[in-house]
């Protein structure tokens, strides 16, 4: 009976504002619940929260026993309380995942909350704000050490270093970064700097010229486990000349990866606070960093339409789709842009009748004011979900700095 009464409860419980979703996730319907934290989470979130039992102990809403000490804690907390406390200090710029995205950001997330509570301690997102300030000042205090007053100078000029480096936004460490030839990872020094507006990494520790620089403004990061390999793999892309290049990178330690990430985002944000001084934060954060619309295998035929159908590897980013012979090439064969409906860009299911040579069997044809471009697809679903996509780009009114980046498509050679 006493089983059933709390059952109740907290099923009641979970029909309050905010407990409706995962607290850490925001999926639907949760049905687990941090009888510590007392906050009501998915059962994915679950399993992240069972790893740190130190923080947080977890238990079935509807399948466990629950005294009624637990029950009264889960009703004076609940997730919006959680949230105004473990999120209080959060910077604009730090990325939230969702449930669709990949376990390490989830599981950072929910470490970087709750373990290390780091928006409740603005000092502890030092490592993706401020990250070589504290390195500098130890070393300062250190050889400083020996009597009181050298120790306070010693503090004085910490204070002003960990001042200068946020100013500066520089972050250095190393990675490991795909061979672009041999596809071996090989550990690289990278250096992020606002003060610069620019990522580079360096082939040689003591290199004095950086083998790529990767411009601020155009700059993309997105996690890519599935891809690359290793369940801390992240993708950065660059514009250079205007074109797409890919680099894959990875770190054995999941929140050194995650930092680099949201230290990309904060660096972005910053720069687009310049570039947009009357935009609010709002306006600014979608645009730190994006997920590729879809991604998957097609074939297509060249300009003519008589050289035959090819494998490829396609992203959609923004409005950029582009081909690879491989998902891990550093550079696309080719990007089509795709515009908007007002622009007379279309895409339809099937291909013209006259198509020549051997393809996958379900069509796409994409209509832009300049040609057609056909593709094909090996499954009905491939099909759906691409024609999906692209009707979601299209349908979309373009911006005035697209109409630039379609102006240069339209002049490449």
């Amino acid at each position: 009976m006493a089983k059933e009464r709390s059952r109740k409860a907290l099923v009641e419980l979970l029909q309050r504002p905010g407990n409706a979703a995962c607290a850490d996730c925001a999926a639907p319907d949760p049905d687990w619940a941090s009888h510590s934290l007392g906050i009501f989470i998915c059962l994915n979130c679950s399993g992240i929260h069972r790893n740190i039992p130190q923080v947080s102990k977890v238990k079935s809403v509807r399948l466990d026993d629950w005294d009624d000490a637990q029950v009264e804690f889960m009703a004076s907390n609940g997730n919006n309380v959680a949230k105004a406390k473990y999120e209080s200090k959060m910077p604009p710029f730090y990325y939230k995942p969702t449930f669709l995205d990949c376990q390490l950001l989830r599981e950072q997330w929910i470490r970087a909350k709750y373990e290390r509570k780091e928006f409740i301690h603005s000092e502890k997102q030092e490592p993706y704000s401020a990250a070589k300030a504290l390195q500098c000042s130890r070393t300062i205090i250190v050889l400083r050490a020996p009597g009181r007053q050298q120790r306070q100078t010693g503090w004085q000029q910490e204070t002003l270093l960990c001042k200068m480096a946020f100013r500066k936004g520089y972050r250095e460490g190393f990675l490991w970064k795909r061979g672009r030839d041999n596809g071996q990872f090989l550990s690289r020094k990278f250096v992020l700097s606002e003060r610069e507006g620019a990522l580079k990494y360096f082939n040689k520790n003591d290199a004095k010229e950086p083998k790529a620089i990767m411009k601020i403004e155009h700059l993309n990061a997105t996690f890519q486990p599935a891809k690359i390999g290793n369940p801390h793999g992240l993708q950065i892309t660059y514009l250079k000349d205007n074109s797409t290049r890919n680099i894959f990178v990875y770190h054995e330690d999941g929140k050194e990866i995650v930092d680099w990430f949201n230290a990309i985002r904060a660096a972005r944000f910053h720069y687009l606070q310049v570039a947009f001084p009357g935009a609010s934060d709002i306006d600014l954060v979608p645009k730190l960093s994006r997920n590729y619309l879809k991604e998957g295998y097609m074939e297509k035929t060249g300009p003519k339409q008589t050289e035959g159908f090819k494998k490829r590897w396609f992203t959609m980013d923004d409005r950029r789709l582009m081909y690879f012979k491989d998902p891990l090439d550093a550079f696309a064969r080719g990007e089509v842009f795709i515009g908007s409906k007002e622009n007379s860009y279309k895409v339809l299911e099937g291909l013209p009748p006259s198509t020549q040579g051997n393809h996958w069997q379900h069509g796409i044809t994409i209509v832009t004011p300049d040609r057609k471009f056909l593709f094909a697809c090996e499954t009905e679903d491939d099909q759906l979900e691409w024609i999906t996509t692209f009707q979601k780009v299209i349908s979309r009114p373009m911006l005035p700095q697209e109409y630039a980046v379609e102006a240069h498509f339209k002049h490449k050679p």
